[in-house]
Formats: structure tokens, C-alpha cells, sequence
């Protein structure tokens, strides 16, 4: 294989919703290019893309597959991203590693959810975009519908290169604007005959010419001047104005295709090589350090590792794109991310998991390796002197799913954790943690299917049967009012016994309150001399704030650190269901020690014991932790949607239109999110999405918090 400069290169990442045929269009693209010689189908289970075996087991993508196409003396690296929302990490990572996103719409069904969301994340990282509306051989295609609604969704910056003359079954020929030639094929696809456009067509071709033209004119002066004076634009000027107009996000393209049947993947593939920027025409980015990474092939030698797997057969495979400067077989660069270094024994341009060894590649050229000794997805790999970093490049959603797992058998538990480290490694929208509160191993992801195929690899491929459970609600104890009490704790059994009272008053703390002077419990006042003061900011929220009040020397200064870590341990373990407390303010005012007896063991549980106490009658409540939520829902369910979540508790804080969709603005007690991803999928028919985030922990109803304090009764009774 011959060694591609860094001009020669274009890096696309082929994304769309789940169903819109992106396996099967690359299957096409790879049959054009002659890498392959017999087109796979998905329900064969023999496609290029879809070879791992959750991927066959369930019928469509799962991990983002890397491929190649060496087309009009280009290579083309292409990325097919799985369509699911749930796996929206691979199309995210793709697009932070490619140049360009070609999307696929499904001419049956337009614009989907999963569609606007990766159309989203496309603007926020100013990629270029092209469309293939696909299955415009299906019975429910409809071209102008589709086009008119990819419009309304995404402004009229949607410019048809193609249109078809008719859908449906009947789909077996288009019209191209930019090149002014019908194109029709015979019943199997393939190569097209190329005619010029019919008389009855003529007015309408042109009128989309126009269009085009103008299009590609805005981007250029010196093109813009050439229209206005001429009235048209060569092809050759017109290919310039459009990949202009691509990289400052002006046009957008759109193609018809039929990927089952192979009608318009060639001639789409020939814009690809044509018109799509290189990546020496895109922004330079920026690594973690605030440098530009030019992708200079005699810049320094720097690597970022997008992806890293254990493929069938092979073992670990690490993915990684040169973002400068050549890397050469045999090269040795230091990780980093890490602090290791490592030898490129080998290196490979990769089509799924046919794997072609190469002497070298260029800046802007995306490659794997195997069996790396320490790389894991996200590193840095540099040649000595280089300085890039990469940490953090890529931004993934917040997880919207979680289940508590445990292997089946309790002796597999240090297995268990092994595999699912390797597994975040592989994907980081896998978020997995050891949860010292709720003493489980919460994993976390982007919805129930997510966390299910991560389920299905460990028992098939790992052969360790594992169990998902309902996780445990992070709940938070904290108190309405001041109380005061006091304890003694005393023991004696022969020699040294122990001694330590304690006499404190609590309340709950607010940011910026001024410091205690006077407390007043039924005739009695207590007057506070605060002579230290401890801000203790709490790992889980709040704080903890402990004022030393003792005056004429009742308890000695050494014994108030043992009472301030008998309060923690109550902090740790709240008396009303074992949760987190937070945001209380204690007043150490008073106690009695004994000059023998008294030592820290006693002063600890004295003050343990004291907080319990004034704790419970503090009017004391749990607090849960609420999230924000917004939910973009199709016109026709918003109804359901909306009932759904107020059963859940939910407060609707607004609703807006958005790009033909309806999004739903609410505050959700994680309690009721469980199963949410479930549900709502349910009810839309999968045309929803959602996001989540942490926004604040907020008193439970009163209802709430008697049935919590019921269930922990209950597992204190049976212990």
C-alpha cells in the first residue's frame, strides 16, 4: 500500500440514527473502492464493519468501526459509528478525530432525534456536514418531505446536489445539479448509465443549479465577483466554493443513495475525493496546553490513542491518529499519559478487522498497532523533546443510566473489577465506581441497552455471570432546627476505666451565618464564648462546622479533636437511615472529664453519642438528590411524556420548540430516573432522547421520608 501524504488525506466520520443503513453504506463504499469483492449484508452477519460478536448477535452496530478507501488517488479514513443513542461516545470520539461528519438520513423516516443530537455536536465542534438521504428505495420514501424537513431542522444551509426522479420501489435514477447528468441504473445498481437531463426535467435542474451555485459563491469574493459578472461558475470553482463553504459550515450538502442496491455510492464517493476538506484545509487544533497540533509531517512526531479494544483472535488493538509529524515502523515514543514507553513494532491501516501492515504514516493519517505494553484510550504518545498533550480532548455526555453489579459468585469480585476497568478503557462512556457510601460497584452508561451489551460481553466473552441490580439512592440527613443534648459516657471494669461527657447544642448551617452567641431551649438560655472555630468541607457536599465553647478548662483542649471525630463518625453514618449528613453546626459548650479515667476513646463516644441524640430532635430530614432534565419529544407524544414524568415527581420548569421538536425542561428526583431511558423509549417509540445532570438535593416529601425510615428500621432489625 502506498504511503498517503498529509495533502492526500480526508478523515470522515459516517454517523446517523440507528436503522438509517450507515453498515450497509459503508459495505457499498468498500465494494466501489474495490477493497472488498462481494458486498455483506447485516442480516448475514458478514459485513466489514459489524465483526465482533455482540455486534452479530444483535444486528447493528455496537463499537465504531475504522476503514479505509484509497479512491481517485486519495485515501478516504472513514469511521462508522454505531446509531444508537446509547453508543453516542463512539460517534463523539470519531468526530473529535475526523474532519468531516457524513450523516445518514433515512428517506423513509427524515429526521430523527439521534440525528439532531450528533447534528448538534457537530456544530459545537465545527465540523463540516454532508447528507445522504438514504432507502430512497424504500415504500415510505419521500424526497421532498425529507428534504423539506432536514431544512426546517437545520436551515436552509441544506443544499441538494441530487434529487430523485421518483421513490419507492420505483427509485432508479436522480438527477445531479453540480454536474448537470441524470444518473440511472438497472435493478441490481452498480455502475449508472449517464445520460444528459430530460427536457421535462430541464427547468427544475437548473433552477437547483442555480441555487448550488450561488451557494458556493457566497463562500469566495473572487467566485462571488465571477458570478455576478459571468452568471455561472466552472465545475472546477464550484467544487472550490463548496469545500470553502464546508469548512466554515455555510453548506450542506445533500446526496441520494440507495446502499442496499448501490445506486449514487459511487458518484457520492467521488465528491468525497473531489470537494471534501483535506486535512491540511481544516482549523488546526488545539491540544490541552493551549498549542496548535499542525499536522506537519516534519513537525514533531505526536500520536493521540482514540480507541483501544481486544478484538477476536488478535488480542488489544490500539487505534490512534498522527496528529504530527511520521510515524515509523520501529519507532520508540514515550506515553505521556502514562510515563511509559513504547516500541511501534508494527503498524497497520485498518479496515474493521482486516489489518494491512505499512512502513510509515503521515500527519493527519489514523492507524492501529497491537499489543501495546501500556496504552490505554486517551493517551499521549511523543517523541522525545515533543511537549503535546491530549488529556481530556474529548468531552463526553454525563451517563443517564446506572445499575449496581456483582459477579454471581462473591470470590469473583477482584475478576469482575479487572474486566470492567479494561472495558471503560475501551469505552469511557462506561463510567464504573466503587461506592464507599452505598457499598456497591455502580455502573453507569448512556442508557439500559448500553449497559445490557456491556452485560452480554462479560458472560459471553468473559464467561463470568454477573447481576444488575437497582443502585442505592445517595440520600443525604441534615436537620431543620437547633436542639441541644448531652452524654456521659462512662465505663468501668477494674484498672483504668473510661470517662468523657459531653454537652453540645446543633443547628443547621447556611453559608455566610454569623457566628453563634445565644440559644434558648424552654426557660433555660446558653449563652456561647466560641473560642476556636472548625470548617470542615464534607467530600460527599456541605460542611461541618464546630465551635470549641468550653470555658474554664471543663473539658481539656486535647480531648476536642476525639469529639470532633465522634461527630464525623455520625456525619459518615447519619442516625436516620445510615446516609451522608450534611450542613450542620455544632457548639461544644460544655462536659465533665475525670483525671484518670477520661481519654480519647471516651470523649469520641460521648460526642457520638451526644450528636445522635441532638440529631433526632432537631426536626432532623433527608434530603435526595434531584437532577435537571431535558427531554426533546416528537409534537405528537409531548402529552405522554409529559403525564410520565409528573408521576415521577418531576417539576416542569419549561417547554420549548426546538428545530421540530418539543423539549421539556423538568427537576427529577434521581429516585425516579431508574428506569427512565426504558420508559421513555417505550412511550416515543424510540424517537426521544435525554440528558441529565446533577442539580441539587432537596428535602423528600413527607411520605417519602416515613417509608425510608421504615425500610432502614427494617434492615437494622435484621441485622
Amino acid at each position: 500500500m502506498k504511503v498517503y501524504e498529509t495533502k492526500e488525506i480526508k478523515n470522515i466520520a459516517l454517523l446517523g440514527s440507528k436503522g438509517s443503513g450507515k453498515t450497509t453504506l459503508a459495505e457499498a463504499m468498500l465494494f466501489e473502492c474495490g477493497v472488498i469483492k462481494r458486498r455483506g449484508t447485516v442480516d448475514a452477519k458478514n459485513t466489514v464493519c459489524d465483526y465482533f460478536p455482540v455486534e452479530k448477535e444483535y444486528g447493528y452496530s455496537v463499537f465504531s468501526t475504522v476503514f479505509y478507501a484509497e479512491f481517485l488517488g486519495k485515501k478516504l479514513n472513514m469511521i462508522d459509528c454505531p446509531g444508537g443513542d446509547d453508543f453516542v461516545g463512539s460517534a463523539i470520539t470519531a468526530l473529535n478525530v475526523t474532519d468531516t461528519g457524513l450523516i445518514v438520513i433515512n428517506g423513509q423516516y427524515g429526521v430523527e432525534v439521534g440525528t439532531q443530537n450528533i447534528f448538534r455536536t457537530t456544530a459545537k465542534l465545527k465540523k463540516p456536514v454532508i447528507f445522504a438521504m438514504n432507502q430512497l428505495d424504500g415504500e415510505k420514501a419521500d424526497y421532498d418531505n425529507v428534504l423539506e424537513q432536514m431544512k426546517e431542522v437545520f436551515g436552509n444551509k441544506v443544499v441538494p446536489i441530487q434529487y430523485p426522479l421518483s421513490c419507492g420501489a420505483g427509485f432508479n435514477a436522480m438527477i445531479d445539479v453540480l454536474l448537470m447528468k441524470k444518473y440511472s441504473w438497472g435493478p441490481d445498481g452498480g455502475v449508472p448509465t449517464i445520460e444528459e437531463i430530460p427536457a421535462e426535467e430541464m427547468e427544475k435542474a437548473k433552477e437547483l443549479h442555480q441555487q448550488l451555485v450561488e451557494a458556493a459563491a457566497e463562500n469566495d469574493e473572487t467566485l462571488m465577483e465571477k458570478f455576478f459578472d459571468q452568471g455561472h461558475l466552472t465545475e472546477d470553482e464550484m467544487r472550490e466554493g463548496i469545500r470553502k463553504g464546508l469548512v466554515d459550515r455555510s453548506i450542506f450538502p445533500v446526496f441520494c443513495v440507495s446502499a442496499e442496491k448501490d445506486m449514487g455510492v459511487r458518484r457520492m464517493m467521488e465528491f468525497l475525493g473531489n470537494v471534501v476538506p483535506f486535512v491540511e484545509d481544516m482549523p488546526v487544533p488545539v491540544d490541552a496546553n493551549a498549542n496548535e497540533v499542525k499536522p506537519d509531517s516534519n513537525g514533531p512526531l505526536s500520536l493521540y490513542v482514540f480507541k483501544t479494544t481486544v478484538e477476536p483472535h488478535i488480542g488489544e488493538v490500539s487505534y490512534f491518529k498522527v496528529m504530527s509529524g511520521t510515524l515509523n515502523a520501529g519507532a520508540d515514543l514515550d506515553n505521556i499519559s502514562r510515563g511509559s514507553k513504547e516500541r511501534f513494532a508494527q503498524i497497520n491501516c485498518v479496515c474493521g478487522q482486516i489489518k494491512t501492515p505499512v512502513e510509515k504514516l503521515c500527519a493527519g493519517d489514523i492507524g492501529a498497532t497491537v499489543k501495546m505494553k501500556d496504552v490505554r484510550t486517551g493517551n499521549t504518545l511523543n517523541e522525545k523533546g515533543c511537549e503535546y498533550s491530549y488529556d481530556d480532548f474529548i468531552k463526553y455526555p454525563a451517563p443517564k443510566y446506572q445499575r449496581a453489579v456483582r459477579p454471581v459468585t462473591e470470590s469473583d469480585a477482584e475478576k469482575l473489577s479487572a474486566i470492567l476497568t479494561r472495558m471503560h478503557e475501551e469505552d469511557p462512556t462506561w463510567v464504573v465506581e466503587q461506592s464507599k457510601e452505598l457499598k456497591q460497584v455502580i455502573l453507569s452508561g448512556q442508557g439500559e441497552f448500553h449497559l445490557r451489551t456491556l452485560k452480554w460481553r462479560v458472560e459471553n466473552n468473559d464467561k463470568l455471570p454477573i447481576v444488575f441490580e437497582e443502585p442505592k439512592i445517595p440520600y443525604r440527613e441534615t436537620i431543620t432546627k437547633a436542639s441541644r443534648a448531652d452524654y456521659r459516657h462512662k465505663k468501668q471494669s477494674g484498672g483504668a476505666g473510661q470517662f468523657g461527657e459531653v454537652h453540645l447544642i446543633i443547628e443547621p448551617y447556611t453559608e455566610g451565618m454569623p457566628a453563634p452567641d445565644t440559644y434558648r431551649f424552654g426557660s433555660q438560655e446558653f449563652k456561647m464564648n466560641v473560642r476556636d472555630t472548625q470548617e470542615i468541607p464534607l467530600e460527599w457536599g456541605g460542611k461541618l462546622v464546630v465551635y470549641n465553647c468550653i470555658v474554664g478548662g471543663a473539658i481539656d483542649a486535647r480531648f476536642i479533636p476525639a469529639i470532633v471525630k465522634g461527630l464525623m463518625d455520625r456525619m459518615e453514618q447519619g442516625p436516620l437511615t445510615g446516609s451522608y449528613a450534611r450542613d450542620v453546626r455544632v457548639c461544644i459548650y460544655d462536659g465533665k472529664m475525670h483525671p484518670v479515667d477520661s481519654n480519647e476513646i471516651s470523649f469520641r463516644l460521648a460526642g457520638r453519642n451526644a450528636f445522635s441524640e441532638a440529631f433526632r430532635n432537631a426536626n432532623p430530614k433527608i434530603l435526595e438528590p434531584v437532577y435537571d432534565v431535558e427531554v426533546m419529544v416528537p409534537g405528537d407524544v409531548m402529552g405522554d411524556v409529559m403525564s410520565d414524568l409528573q408521576g415521577r415527581r418531576a417539576i416542569i420548569m419549561g417547554m420549548e420548540s426546538e428545530s421540530g421538536f418539543e423539549k421539556i425542561s423538568a427537576k427529577v428526583p434521581l429516585k425516579e430516573m431508574s428506569s427512565y431511558s426504558t420508559a421513555l423509549s417505550s412511550i416515543t417509540g424510540g424517537r426521544s432522547s435525554f440528558t441529565m445532570k446533577f442539580a441539587s438535593y432537596e428535602l423528600v416529601p413527607g411520605d417519602v421520608q416515613e417509608k425510608l425510615l421504615k425500610e432502614y428500621a427494617a434492615t437494622q432489625t435484621e441485622e
